[in-house]
């Protein structure tokens, strides 16, 4: 199984990215999705998960309004927009796969991409 992220850059405060996470080896559809953060120093927090259908969605309070996860089951892959970015959102971010909705902790995890928000 892999889980490959992209689409993490530097970008100024109040900007926009766009994360792509492309799946393989697994049947995309049998997996629920998410999204998680780890900035430095601190440990990893969830961002956003979504159902296997794209049918349900659930977000971090912090992210709420701002951030948006999908999904193209055609493609194999998970997308999390962001917008208004903020600094303190700067960090790796990682996707991950699992069978369960809001498992304790994800089956598979991808390698991460890094996201800068510049002031």
């Amino acid at each position: 199984v892999q889980l490959q992220a992209s689409g993490g850059g530097l970008v100024q405060a109040g900007g926009s990215l766009r994360l792509s996470c492309a799946a393989s080896g697994l049947t995309f559809t049998n997996y629920h999705m998410g999204w998680f953060r780890q900035a430095p120093g601190k440990e990893r927090e969830f961002v956003a998960r979504i159902s296997w259908s794209g049918g349900t969605t659930r977000y971090a309070d912090s992210v709420k309004g701002r951030f948006t996860i999908s999904r193209d089951n055609a493609k194999n892959t998970v997308y999390l927009q962001m917008n208004s970015l903020k600094p303190v959102e700067t960090g790796v971010y990682y996707c991950a796969a699992d069978r369960r909705f809001t498992p304790a902790e994800y089956e598979y995890w991808g390698q991460g991409t890094q996201v800068t928000v510049s002031s």
